[in-house]
């Protein structure tokens, strides 16, 4: 730029500040006193004549240890120490018991006040009562550490000896004495801003229209002060849905255009909905409090039995497990009843769809299709691939025509939606459906497959209990969060649940 167009960008802090910049190196704070504007707007002004090459700037740094939190009270109030030796001065000897209510102070203090005194070797301990050693120092005398306190702040490189050794003893104490950084920034002209900073910078231009200006007429005549749009500027973050959120609106709105609608449901609920009807063993691994949060001594209520066994679901899910329905021989074990109103965190979103699946029974409303996603929770080892809480996209149909290879069809359509175009079908085993499958993608970061989730169809032994015959249901249950992993490039799952407000600020939106 032009010296002419360079004076007419100038905003006004510019021009309040540049004159007050000299060809010699200036602290900053001298600067915004001879401007007579605030340091944080003296900076912002520096920045934009840094960027028209008007000014040069360097910065140094010096390291200061300064009071905590703590520190501040405690200079104001007596250390915890010094509180405890004036009360064995007055009182001669105290329980150690009873240091932190005759002291007024928290256990912590309390069990550092004594332990400071005795590293000291100005008190001694015999028979559970702290008592003052004999021919111990003056103690009147103020402790190293109160004088240093005293003399903060401190520059680090400028400490004597015995401020050293009083900052190593307080250091390890909690918000009593810190260091920070302090940075000091000093600017200078350029030649250009040597030049441009003689010359006349007054000027009366306008900064922005507004609607007086524009009804009074108040611009004829005047400039309008140049913008350069090439200046940096803050960031301006505006708010917006959490990133898991935006990707789960956008999978529901998928599940949706397929003509499913959404299932809700309780995050607590009882065994009986989440194993029971799910044909899952009640002697089954996962029901055990190594996989399942369950909510100590709580029973839940589970439906009443009926004198009509045909209508009693209880008395049909004991008959599948028990052995009866269809020719199955169940499990081949007494079913517990009491077991089964165990209260729990739901470990999948599959407890919705067979409520919804009883609901569906009793009115015979299909074919339907349904879907839900939600939390789940599994008392899990967290890694990389696996946490304790974590989203899963759930759905069935309901059809007496559907088959395994609809059920294929279903979720390739929904993982292409979702931005998978290679995906890789297995079969798999899980206790309530058969056939089953899983489905994984390929990890590139890591170079594996990873699990997605499970699928398949209900087993009789499910379906009978809910209908009173076999209607076929496909079901499934994925990781919803291992879905989202890629188009995010998160490579721990842990970090979906981290509130890192600048990660937070720096995600990109979910767009497909």
């Amino acid at each position: 730029m032009d010296e002419k167009t360079i004076i007419e960008s100038l905003s006004p802090i510019e021009r309040s500040v540049l004159p007050n910049i000299t060809s010699s190196y200036s602290n900053i704070n001298d600067i915004s006193k001879n401007s007579s504007v605030d340091k944080t707007t003296t900076k912002r002004a520096i920045g934009f004549l840094l960027n028209k090459d008007l000014v040069k700037t360097k910065s140094s740094s010096k390291k200061f240890v300064v009071l905590g939190i703590l520190g501040i009270n405690y200079l104001k109030k007596d250390l915890p120490e010094r509180i405890l030796l004036n009360k064995l001065t007055e009182k001669k000897t105290i329980p150690i018991g009873e240091i932190k209510n005759i002291c007024s102070l928290n256990e912590n203090e309390a069990r550092i006040a004594l332990g400071t005194l005795k590293k000291k070797a100005v008190v001694e301990i015999k028979e559970g009562r702290v008592s003052l050693l004999k021919g111990s120092v003056n103690i009147s005398k103020k402790m190293l550490e109160e004088i240093f306190m005293e003399k903060l702040p401190l520059e680090v490189d400028q400490m004597e000896p015995q401020d050293s050794l009083a900052y190593e003893n307080l250091k390890s104490r909690k918000e009593i004495v810190e260091i920070v950084e302090k940075i000091n920034i000093e600017v200078k002209l350029t030649s250009l801003g040597e030049k441009i900073s003689k010359m006349k910078l007054e000027g009366n231009m306008i900064e922005s229209l507004t609607p007086k200006i524009l009804k009074q007429n108040i611009w004829k005549g005047k400039k309008f002060r140049r913008y350069d749009l090439t200046t940096s500027v803050p960031k301006i973050h505006g708010g917006k849905r959490h990133f898991v959120e935006q990707s789960k609106d956008y999978a529901k709105n998928i599940w949706l255009e397929m003509g499913f609608k959404e299932m809700n449901g309780n995050m607590v609920d009882t065994g009986f909905w989440v194993f029971d009807t799910l044909f899952t063993a009640q002697d089954h691994p996962v029901r055990e409090m190594q996989d399942t949060f369950y909510l100590k001594g709580l029973r839940g209520k589970i439906p009443e039995r009926l004198k009509k066994k045909e209508d009693c679901i209880v008395f049909n899910v004991q008959k599948a497990h028990e052995g009866g329905v269809d020719g199955s021989l169940g499990w081949q074990s007494t079913w517990n009843e009491e077991d089964a109103r165990r209260v729990l965190l739901r470990p999948h979103t599959t407890s919705l769809s067979i409520r919804k699946l009883r609901e569906i029974g009793k009115n015979s409303k299909f074919p339907s299709k349904y879907f839900a996603l939600g939390k789940c929770f599994r008392n899990e080892t967290v890694d990389w691939s696996h946490g304790f809480e974590f989203n899963q996209a759930e759905g069935m149909v309901i059809d007496e025509n559907a088959n395994f290879r609809q059920l294929i069809g279903y979720l390739k359509e929904f993982y292409k939606k979702m931005g998978y175009n290679k995906i890789r079908v297995r079969p798999a085993y899980f206790a309530y459906t058969e056939p089953s499958l899983e489905i994984d993608f390929f990890h590139t970061d890591r170079k594996e497959w990873v699990e997605l989730g499970g699928a398949g169809m209900f087993r009789p032994e499910v379906t009978i209990p809910m209908f009173g015959k076999h209607i076929p249901v496909l079901a499934w249950g994925q990781g919803f969060d291992r879905i989202i992993t890629e188009f995010f490039e998160i490579k721990d799952l842990r970090e979906l649940y981290k509130n890192d407000i600048t990660k937070l600020r720096n995600m990109k939106f979910w767009r497909k």
